[in-house]
């Protein structure tokens, strides 16, 4: 039910946006051409192609959405922090809508109505919104269409399935209480809950207080007590969901599926298969090499300069490691002097290296010594997106540090990754920036990656952290 409940306000908040994108796109038609103060000088155009282009921006805008997690539970977001993904949301698809019309070679669409579009489609997606979620706080208050849930269990699952519940308000989902193992606690309060009974005393709870709905949560030490609750269950109409005590042993896109109608539940997986992987590499393929092409004379001149300035070669190479824990040669502009750890051994960069050229000290402050990397994204060895690649020598030490560390390497390195751009490069905290990448991993989509490059792009290449 939980699961229903949520997909039924999902679809119907896709369906309320995607309403409010098509009334946008119609008003900013109607605004450049009838009742805007803009004079039309050449006649005015047919509706009928825009309607056309409607049906592909319906596609764009939704699937943008999706990409920027405007349906994900918002429990501590403001609405503020919803507005502004809305913004950057409608600013991708905007970008990528004014690309898609160059090819529709037969008819030139006015890009005064794309601008307004663009306006109108951030206002009214975000008015929609905060109206949808003010009706459903207001019906919820009130007692319309309530469930009443029986969570049987304690301890920290149980505790988070009822901090999930909570979060989610607007499902109007009412947990009545909660059943306990030990008879003692039966009375008091457990988890900010009444205790109503012990575990075997489900079906009788269930009677009792007409509940829609039972969640058994019981820690796994005590699932000999699972036959004992479920069949106090037998004669009731309550639906039953069992939420397995694995939560604790999920690490990375963890989930349930099925197999030949056996559940199956993942505890780590990594999203490098199928057709997502074969749409990163043409993306990577593709965009890497107009990179190269428009980057090509400024690389051409960096090598000059770092050639002419500094005696050693123009490129370095550095060994790092990539997906599956594989090592590869990571290339890069010099920009310190030839044998640098000679005296030192492997040492992170530090702000004012005075090992760095002259030139290398401009380079690493624009990150433009990174460029190189475009030729390793080609071969295959990295990805334009991804967490940042480390150094095998630095990578022993973090392992044993870091808990999860080395599920970074579930997916290819990148040149750009969610952690540079929220900032954590260079001498900033590891901790963050491997909480940042396993975000990444979790919610990896190919629209995850443009939003990614496209913050890279407006934020800059300069950073204060970059060494």
């Amino acid at each position: 039910m939980l699961k229903r409940h949520s997909k039924f306000l999902e679809n119907l908040m896709l369906l309320s946006d995607l309403l409010a994108i098509a009334a946008s796109w119609i008003a900013a038609y109607a605004l450049r051409f009838y009742w805007g103060p803009i004079p039309v000088y050449q006649g005015i155009p047919g509706i009928h192609p825009y309607l056309v282009l409607l049906a592909l921006i319906i596609i764009v805008w939704g699937i943008a959405f999706k990409a920027f997690g405007l349906y994900r539970p918002r429990r501590v977001s403001s609405h503020l922090a919803e507005v502004r993904d809305i913004a950057q949301a409608c600013t991708l698809a905007v970008l990528i809508l004014v690309a898609l019309t160059f090819f529709f070679k037969q008819y030139e669409f006015s890009r005064v109505v794309i601008l307004y579009f663009w306006v109108f489609s951030i206002l009214s997606v975000s008015f929609i919104r905060s109206s949808f979620r003010e009706v459903l706080r207001v019906l919820r208050r009130r007692g319309y269409n309530l469930r009443h849930i029986l969570i049987v269990g304690e301890g920290a699952l149980a505790r988070k399935v009822i901090e999930r519940i909570h979060a989610r308000q607007e499902l109007g989902l009412r947990i009545v209480g909660l059943l306990v193992g030990d008879p003692r606690m039966v009375g008091k309060r457990v988890e900010g809950l009444q205790a109503l009974g012990t575990y075997e005393q489900a079906g009788e709870v269930v009677r009792e207080l007409s509940i829609d709905r039972v969640l058994i949560a019981i820690p796994l030490e005590v699932y000999g007590r699972m036959e004992g609750i479920l069949r106090s269950l037998e004669e009731g109409i309550a639906d039953i969901n069992v939420v397995p005590d694995l939560y604790q042993y999920m690490t990375l896109r963890g989930g349930v599926e099925e197999f030949d109608g056996l559940p199956l539940i993942s505890l780590q997986d990594s999203p490098s298969y199928g057709w997502s992987l074969v749409g990163k590499r043409v993306m990577d393929i593709v965009l890497s090499s107009v990179a190269l092409l428009i980057t090509g004379p400024l690389l051409l001149l960096f090598a000059a300069i770092i050639k002419l300035t500094s005696p050693g070669p123009v490129l370095y190479h550095q060994e790092r490691m990539g997906l599956d824990g594989r090592t590869f040669q990571m290339l890069k502009f010099r920009s310190m002097r030839t044998n640098a750890e000679d005296d030192t051994g492997p040492v992170w960069a530090t702000r004012g290296d005075g090992r760095r050229t002259v030139i290398g000290a401009l380079l690493r402050r624009t990150s433009l010594d990174e460029l190189p990397q475009l030729f390793n994204v080609l071969t295959g060895e990295m990805s334009l997106v991804g967490p940042r690649p480390e150094r095998p020598v630095f990578i022993e030490e973090f392992r044993k540090q870091i808990p999860r560390y080395m599920l970074r390497h579930k997916v290819k390195a990148g040149i750009t990754g969610w952690a540079q751009v929220n900032g954590w490069r260079g001498d900033t905290s590891i901790e963050k920036r491997i909480e940042c990448d396993l975000f990444y991993i979790e919610h990896w989509s190919l629209l995850f990656d443009l939003k990614i490059l496209w913050l890279s792009l407006w934020k800059g290449f300069i950073h204060k952290n970059a060494m």
